[in-house]
Formats: C-alpha cells, sequence, structure tokens
C-alpha cells in the first residue's frame, strides 16, 4: 500500500529537519508530530525514554494531544539501535545470548520514522553512519518509501483517536 501523497508535505520536511540535527552533531531527540489537517495544528511532544513508565506517560500524552486536536496523524522521530540486516533473522538469539541489542555486539545506530494515519501506519528504519571525516557528525541516507506496517502493536502505535466524523478529505 502506497502512503497517500498528502502526507508527503508533513514527513519528508520533518525528516530533513532530523537528517540536519545530526549532520551538525547533535543528537535525535525523539519526538511525535500530532497534527490535523483540516486546523493545520501541528503540536510536538518529547518523547521520555528514560525507562518504561516514562514511555508510558509520553504515549498517554501523544494520545491526549491527538483526542484533543482531533489528530489526523501522529508522526514519531526516535533514535534507537537496530540490526545488520544480515542479522534480523537472529534477532531472538542475539536477545537470548547478550540480553539486549544495546548489550550486543551487532547493534547500530538507526533512525526511525512512523507515521500512523487513519489509512494505516508506513515506517522506516535507516542506519546512521559518521559524515566523514568527522567523529561526531552523523548521517543518514533519506529514506526511499515508508514501508506500511500492517498489524503493528506497541506503546507508540493505536495513538489516534477514534475516527471522528467531518474530518479532512485525504484527496
Amino acid at each position: 500500500m502506497q502512503l497517500p501523497p498528502r502526507y508527503h508535505e508533513i514527513i519528508w520536511p520533518l525528516i530533513e529537519k532530523a537528517k540536519g540535527f545530526l549532520e551538525r552533531g547533535e543528537n535525535l531527540s525523539p519526538l511525535a508530530f500530532v497534527g490535523n489537517f483540516e486546523t493545520g495544528q501541528v503540536v510536538s511532544i518529547l518523547i521520555d525514554t528514560l525507562d518504561d513508565s516514562r514511555k508510558d506517560a509520553s504515549a498517554i500524552a501523544i494520545r491526549l494531544a491527538a483526542e484533543s486536536m482531533a489528530a489526523d496523524y501522529v508522526f514519531t522521530v526516535i533514535e534507537a539501535w537496530g540490526l545488520p540486516k544480515d542479522k534480523l533473522l537472529k534477532y531472538e538469539k542475539i536477545i537470548e545470548r547478550y540480553g539486549s541489542l544495546a548489550a550486543s555486539p551487532y547493534k547500530m545506530d538507526t533512525a526511525n520514522f512512523m507515521l500512523e494515519t487513519r489509512y494505516g501506519v508506513w515506517g522506516a528504519q535507516v542506519p546512521l553512519k559518521f559524515k566523514a571525516p568527522s567523529k561526531k557528525r552523523r548521517t543518514f541516507a533519506a529514506p526511499v518509501a515508508l514501508i506500511f506496517m500492517d498489524g503493528i502493536e506497541g506503546r507508540f502505535a493505536g495513538l489516534l483517536p477514534a475516527k471522528h466524523e467531518g474530518g479532512a478529505k485525504l484527496h
């Protein structure tokens, strides 16, 4: 399933802004952007990733913001750890052996983008690499396309309120 074109106008500038932060040597702060097409309102919410209870509180804050503004989308930008493609199928064995990705010698820094809409969820995970010659500044290749993710679950999924009547039209 293709990402509806209207969402491209929203997410690509945010992805480019994230890339700019990394290329200036800054960390990628975990953020959620909650927006409503009809009103044009967009609210950014810092996601506290210090521990599970703070992550839960951040998810609740995002849900409340989405409900209060009858949001059409939630776009999250989070820096995380991932695995190289050749290790993805060994994820469970790696967790079993090392206890977490953080303790694994295979972990790699990634930028994760997830867009939740009324039409589904799309996401991308891109590896971060150092921007030569720097050892502090990093970058990533812009995701060619966000991929439709069917059946996504978790703390930061299902953040939109129940569909409201008279909402903005997609096309």
